[in-house]
């Protein structure tokens, strides 16, 4: 390991002169009292504000050590690289809780949506590497682990490897945490060095549980073929969420061979884990050689009996089912899909309610679906859902499908009527057929929706536009980059339209959105704009006026409960984002959430609702800021759905199982105090019947 510079190692460091810095007051304000300044604070932070300096101030200096904690979260959120010194400087703080709060910040700068300049990132490794050298308190020393892993430097690596050790005691479990997040950020490469004896230590089943799971989550994110034989064992262990990463592991990795260890966790009765076991087993027919006996295919095929189950009003045992379809199957398996359907239609003339006749309609469509991505066309969702899936639905799921074709590369001249189809879901569908199967008569239709009313189909046009290098597209996405000022959203897919069909010339638009008012849009042309000019360009930060929208915050103690016909899902709401839970309790007042879908169901990862338009891309027609709190996303933590920094909106997320990978990235506001069941038996189509807004009993 390279030593530390002696700046570093005195506890000071030097950012280099390319990374700005912020001028510190020389004159401090008058005194207040630190819950006016807390106030402050909060105030600051929802405007993307520094304060003219005096957070900075506060963030370092600070008396109050309170005072000195909030400034540093606030930091968090804004994400400012201007803000590095004073985050660090606050890693040798006296006080243990500034030290804890300037190890999550520095970790926040770390996971940026806008990626910091690498000499951003030299600096940062070497001082949290000096800080977790050298820091006495335990709980300090998990955060700068953490810390260490949304870095994924290979110094990063480095330290976290060497605290994998079970003689590293309660580090080893932070380690392997980290260790897996450093994986899922920057590839499973990241972390080939790691010593698979060192990992297979944590699984022993000798040490405690939480040690085993966090191997478990290590193993499966490096995705490493000399780990097959560790993944086959680690099953065994019997903690739900150890077999559920481990088979998830084996089916990345492992072989058709590997089929019998999975088929024994394909009937454990935790859904989560049997539904990994059925997207594993799919994953393994596609290696199976065409025209050979498929044993993974067997033993799905072996899985009809959980139609029965949802038709009995378990819908949790479509989860399975559910995973399969997701995964879908190779052309060979197409025997077993339509076995599954057929016993779906079955369980449904004995289905004991509506909802379990709904699922049933719902996870039918996902089956059509499936077997239309084998042949690359749509035939059997035309057919799908008993009548029961609304047109839209069933339509948009099959056109997407479809665009995943992986056969012998074909136009997808069907999907030209739809792009004038009445829904906007199915028109946005269309376009992503389209774009990956192109064929010559959809380009004017195309050109046409880029001027259209939606905002969301006309961005998908212009994604589609430039992705198939159409010329005469450019007027029309010219004119559509006018409404980004305005219409934030359309930032993503007008910049890559814009660069796909000018190239150079669009620098100049780009750069004005350098200095948009929506954090998002500036990540947008920054990346847009390093990747046009092959060298690193960033955004400035830029304040929002006073008058920007926030809701009244939520008094601690408030929830929502979610009433669906699977039951009650109750929320507690974190009082560490206000700003959050504020706004989802003032749409839930407004009645906004009633009869809106859970649009998308990913079993053993998240369940996730809130969209009224049903395909991802809505919302309430304004975002809010990002508020990272410390909650990790274990399972039943309730999150906001974004595409980008302070775009959460209305949708969000229950997570069915630990995702340490999504802490401090998406904002997570609650946590699921009653109906965790509830959520388990989600699945796509579940209809909200409305939020109630509510408190907790003392």
């Amino acid at each position: 390991m390279a030593r530390l510079p002696a700046a570093v190692s005195a506890g000071f460091l030097l950012v280099s002169a390319c990374v700005r810095s912020v001028p510190t007051p020389d004159v401090p304000p008058p005194q207040v009292e630190p819950s006016r300044v807390i106030e402050q604070i909060q105030d600051w932070e929802d405007r993307r504000s520094l304060g003219g300096g005096d957070l900075v101030r506060l963030a370092t200096a600070a008396p109050e050590v309170a005072v000195r904690v909030r400034a540093l979260r606030a930091l968090a959120r804004i994400q400012d690289v201007a803000t590095l010194d004073a985050v660090l400087s606050g890693l040798t703080a006296p006080d243990k809780a500034v030290r804890d709060e300037a190890a999550f910040a520095a970790g926040e700068l770390a996971q940026s949506w806008e990626p910091l300049p690498e000499d951003a990132r030299t600096a940062l490794t070497q001082a949290l590497v000096h800080a977790e050298a050298t820091e006495a308190d335990g709980w300090v020393r998990i955060t700068l682990l953490e810390a260490l892993g949304k870095l994924a430097t290979p110094g990063a690596v480095e330290v976290l490897t060497a605290r994998l050790s079970p003689a590293s005691g309660p580090w080893s479990e932070a380690a392997a945490t980290a260790l897996g997040v450093a994986a899922r950020k920057a590839g499973a490469a990241a972390v080939a060095s790691v010593p698979l004896e060192t990992i297979r230590a944590l699984l022993n089943p000798r040490v405690r549980s939480e040690v085993n799971l966090a191997g478990a989550y290590l193993l499966a994110a490096s995705k490493r073929l000399d780990a097959v034989d560790a993944l086959r064992s680690c099953p065994a262990n019997g903690h739900p969420d150890v077999m559920a990463l481990c088979v998830k592991g084996l089916g990345d990795v492992g072989s058709p061979r590997d089929w019998l260890a999975l088929n024994l966790t394909l009937g454990d009765a935790t859904p989560r884990v049997s539904a990994e076991a059925a997207r594993a087993l799919a994953k393994l027919a596609a290696k199976c050689e065409a025209g050979s006996p498929c044993n993974p295919l067997l033993a799905l095929e072996g899985q009809v009996y959980r139609a029965k189950q949802v038709a009995e009003g378990k819908a949790a045992q479509g989860h399975a089912l559910l995973a399969v379809a997701q995964q879908g199957l190779p052309l060979q398996g197409r025997p077993v899909l339509s076995r599954l359907r057929s016993a779906l239609a079955e369980a449904d003339r004995a289905a004991v309610s509506d909802e379990a006749r709904a699922d049933l309609a719902w996870l039918d469509c996902r089956f059509a679906a499936a077997m239309d991505r084998q042949q690359g066309a749509l035939d059997q969702v035309l057919q799908c859902g008993y009548g029961r899936v609304p047109e839209a639905r069933w339509l948009a799921l099959g056109l997407h499908e479809v665009a995943q074709f992986k056969g012998q590369p074909t136009g997808a001249a069907f999907a030209v009527p739809y792009l004038d189809h009445v829904s906007p879901i199915v028109r946005g569908a269309a376009l992503d057929a389209l774009s990956e199967r192109p064929v010559p008569e959809a380009m004017a239709p195309i050109r046409a929706l880029i001027g259209g009313g939606d905002a969301v189909v006309a961005g998908q046009a212009a994604a589609a536009a430039g992705k198939l290098k159409d010329a005469e597209a450019l007027t029309a996405v010219q004119a559509l980059a006018d409404r980004v000022p305005k219409e934030p959203d359309l930032a993503e897919a007008v910049a890559g339209a814009l660069v796909a069909l000018q190239g150079k010339a669009a620098e100049p638009r780009l750069r004005e959105w350098l200095s948009h008012p929506h954090a998002n849009v500036r990540r947008v042309a920054a990346e847009s704009l390093t990747s046009l000019l092959g060298a690193p360009v960033r955004s400035a930060r830029v304040e929002l006026p006073p008058e920007t929208y926030r809701p009244p915050a939520a008094p601690s103690g408030t929830t929502l409960t979610l009433r669906t016909r699977k039951g009650d899902i109750t929320v507690l709401l974190d009082p560490e984002a206000p700003l959050t839970g504020g706004n989802l309790v003032a749409l839930a007042k407004q009645g906004y959430f009633r009869g809106i879908t859970f649009h998308r169901v990913v079993p053993d990862f998240v369940a996730q609702g809130g969209d009224p338009r049903g395909d991802g891309e809505g919302g309430p027609g304004y975002s809010i800021r990002c508020e990272m709190t410390r909650r990790p996303y274990a399972r039943g933590t309730v999150g906001m759905a974004l595409s980008g920094k302070d775009t959460g909106g209305s949708q969000f997320f229950f997570t069915h199982s630990p995702q340490p990978h999504l802490d401090g990235r998406y904002t997570a506001f609650g946590e699921v105090i009653q109906g965790l069941d509830v959520v388990d038996a989600l699945l796509e189509g579940t209809i909200i019947d409305e939020v109630v807004v509510g408190t907790r009993a003392p």
